[in-house]
């Protein structure tokens, strides 16, 4: 085993021990990576979200103020093990069979660790380039982190140029996946006798109406996929997961929710959703409602608005991925990531890491340690590349 590769093993198993489950704080996690970085001479920048219970880090090795630098991005939280049943202690890591195992070592630890054991190969040879590592919270609730650390360095006026994101690929190179949009539309009417519908207002009828306007739009943007989609399918879909409302058969229901998403193929899609649903409401469904209930309401939470990675004619990150792991091509995936988000931010990003994303997710999650190795030796010639 490496060297590199062993204290990769041994950072990961004090990764695991951080049972970073999205519903508790991963600030533990993010002051011992700050410690690690910083012994190796990076300079670490710590950002609290709102109420100071998760924290992103953003670090570099390198030249300061240089722009263009490279981002190796993962998240640090994991999904919960609750009702998995596990051969072992999910955060405890365990070797068997050249595996590790535990919750978050393919999703997505290993990358992290893998990183970070890079750090001190980075400190002796990155001259004119600058290294990023950009770890974040709550990806997999909404990738809230990735955005917050975008608006984060937009203040600092950081600008990176390339992203690689470290989630299970088997070290394939990924240039496109869509993006992930999820809302609840609660429906307030006006309760009252089955038998008078004109006095009340129906919330279970315009949420049906609003299902109907969700369903026209499904297929109008089949019409809208770009002639070049190599998505599966190649449209933006929007899905209706569920309906709720009303208390009885001969009561008028006072209240309806629908839980909706959409998986849009451009920015351009979601915007047109978005705007149509709202025009909808606003010109059709609320006035209707409000003629006989002026207190009636449409309003839509939105759960979380992830950006797709959209393929790019010119993508350095791609460039320099192929060149470092010398495959020939990029290809898409149906799984979303943060990508999209440094993306739009202005970055040039891919998608590689070790591990396969079947993995993620389930009971005794693993990852290979010749997937570990393979993303040592590409961070290795990254770090070649960068002292040439």
């Amino acid at each position: 085993m490496s060297t590199q590769l062993s204290d990769t093993v041994a950072l990961l198993r004090d990764l695991i021990a951080f049972p970073t489950i999205s519903e508790v704080s991963n600030l533990d996690m993010i002051a011992y990576l700050a410690h690690r970085l910083e012994s190796h001479g990076a300079r670490v920048d710590i950002f609290h979200d709102e109420i100071g219970h998760k924290a992103n880090l953003f670090a570099t090795i390198g030249p300061d103020d240089v722009d263009g630098g490279i981002v190796l991005s993962g998240h640090s939280d994991v999904v919960p093990v609750a009702e998995q049943d596990w051969a072992s202690d999910p955060f405890e890591l365990i070797e068997h069979d050249g595996h590790l195992y535990g919750r978050g070592t393919c999703d997505m630890k290993g990358f992290i660790a893998a990183a970070c054991a890079m750090a001190p190969i980075f400190a002796e040879k990155v001259r004119d380039r600058p290294v990023h590592f950009a770890f974040t919270y709550d990806e997999e609730v909404g990738c809230f982190g990735a955005q917050a650390l975008v608006d984060s360095l937009k203040k600092r006026g950081i600008r990176p140029g390339v992203a690689i994101i470290g989630e299970p690929t088997s070290m394939r190179i990924i240039e496109g996946h869509k993006g992930c949009y999820e809302y609840t539309t609660h429906f307030c009417g006006l309760a009252g006798h089955g038998s008078h519908p004109a006095r009340g207002v129906n919330a279970v009828e315009y949420a049906v109406r609003y299902v109907n306007r969700l369903l026209e739009l499904k297929e109008s943007l089949r019409f809208r996929a770009p002639a070049d989609s190599r998505f599966e399918p190649p449209w933006t879909t929007i899905n209706t997961g569920s309906i709720r409302g009303g208390v009885a058969h001969n009561v008028i229901a006072s209240n309806a929710t629908i839980e909706w998403e959409m998986r849009p193929v451009t920015l351009a899609d979601a915007e047109f959703v978005k705007e149509d649903m709202r025009r909808y409401c606003e010109e059709v469904l609320l006035p209707r409602m409000c003629g006989v209930h002026p207190e009636a309401s449409i309003t839509t939470e939105v759960i979380g608005e992830v950006d797709g990675l959209e393929p790019a004619e010119i993508n350095e990150a791609k460039d320099i991925m192929m060149e470092l792991t010398g495959r020939n091509g990029a290809e898409l995936v149906p799984f979303g990531t943060e990508a999209g988000i440094f993306q739009q931010y202005g970055m040039s990003a891919v998608v590689c890491g070790p591990g396969s994303i079947d993995q993620a997710h389930k009971p005794d999650e693993y990852v290979a340690l010749d997937q570990l190795q393979q993303c040592l030796d590409m961070l290795g010639r990254l770090g070649d590349k960068l002292a040439a």
